[in-house]
């Protein structure tokens, strides 16, 4: 076993996400949600007419580097609001949605999407932050935005419709084309609307994918510009859409030597040379991201499995990598904060 384990933090239990952190979050995401530029556009263009710049395009997720990002932005400015709706960035978020989740605005954003040259854009990354997104616009009643924003919920619920029955594989990466990080966000929607037939079909899928695979490996992890394990990210997605009885089995036949802190790679935070390069600053979200994962996973275990507390401290050893991380670089700056409060919110 790793000997950073033995001296890590007891419990994560006691890290919660705390107003003044909330604030901050919330402040570093209002100075990019609307920063058109600089952009990294994933664009397919069917003529010089195409040819157009970021808010053009999508009206309402020009900002923050990329699309994606863009979303995931707005999801936790929401998330912020409902948690913590006192902070002093409020009335600024409460404008941003207002300005911004405007019916032509969404329209413009499903145009896109109708486009023959957007079949895969932002597939599957960006369609589940939107489904996540939506599922938290949804959570604050009184507003119009979730109700503004269900023409692009459809849209993209209807894009996991088509596609995922005829996805013959999943995708392991740890990047955007992972396929279990996507399922595990669209859970939440499909949860939250009460839409089980997508519910359904996001866990048939799953079980379909993942549900025999057993000892793994964790072969290839970390890759270097993963922000994302591969290996862990599988469990949270099966232990989001599994019921207990299955998941726990699953779980165990999945990672069977976890319990002596193997594989190994998986219980080492990951070693961020560049926070201004692009890539290498995903070192970053994947500390981030393993932390979500430990602690999610681990409370999915019985109170006396003494996995759990391994699973925590290999969970705080992560968070102390990169929570300080997330602002500094705009090439962290534009989406690590998302996966912090992901991390803090577990």
């Amino acid at each position: 076993m790793p000997a950073t384990l033995t001296e890590a933090p007891g419990s994560t239990e006691t890290v919660r996400l705390t107003e003044a952190q909330a604030s901050r979050f919330a402040g570093i995401a209002l100075g990019h949600v609307e920063r058109e530029y600089p952009n990294k556009l994933t664009h397919g263009l069917a003529g010089p007419e195409d040819a157009r710049g970021p808010a053009a395009l999508h009206p309402v997720f020009f900002g923050s580097l990329d699309w994606h990002s863009c979303v995931h932005g707005y999801w936790m400015l929401a998330h912020l609001l409902r948690r913590f709706p006192g902070i002093p960035e409020a009335a600024a978020i409460r404008a941003l949605f207002d300005r911004r989740l405007t019916a032509d605005a969404i329209g413009g954003e499903c145009a896109y999407f109708d486009q023959p040259t957007a079949r895969g854009f932002e597939r599957p990354y960006g369609w589940g932050w939107l489904l996540k997104l939506a599922a938290e616009l949804a959570a604050h009643p009184g507003t119009a935005w979730a109700g503004t924003l269900q023409p692009l919920t459809l849209t993209v619920a209807d894009r996991f419709r088509a596609f995922l029955p005829k996805a013959t594989y999943p995708i392991r990466v740890g990047i955007h084309f992972n396929t279990a990080f996507a399922l595990r966000l669209a859970a939440d929607y499909a949860d939250d609307s009460a839409d089980e037939t997508l519910r359904h079909l996001l866990q048939a899928t799953a079980l379909r994918w993942y549900g025999e695979d057993q000892d793994c490996p964790a072969w290839g992890e970390p890759g270097g510009d993963d922000f994302l394990s591969g290996t862990l990210i599988e469990a949270e997605c099966m232990r989001r859409l599994l019921p207990p009885e299955q998941f726990v089995p699953w779980f165990e036949r999945f990672l069977p030597r976890l319990a002596t802190a193997q594989p190994t790679t998986l219980f080492r935070p990951v070693t961020v040379s560049d926070r201004s390069d692009g890539k290498i600053a995903h070192l970053d979200g994947l500390n981030l991201s393993r932390a979500w994962c430990w602690r999610a996973l681990a409370r999915s275990l019985p109170a006396d499995d003494p996995r759990r507390g391994l699973m925590r401290r290999v969970a705080a050893l992560h968070l102390e990598a990169s929570l300080d991380q997330v602002a500094g670089d705009y090439m962290g700056e534009h989406w690590l904060a998302s996966f912090a409060v992901l991390a803090l919110e577990a």
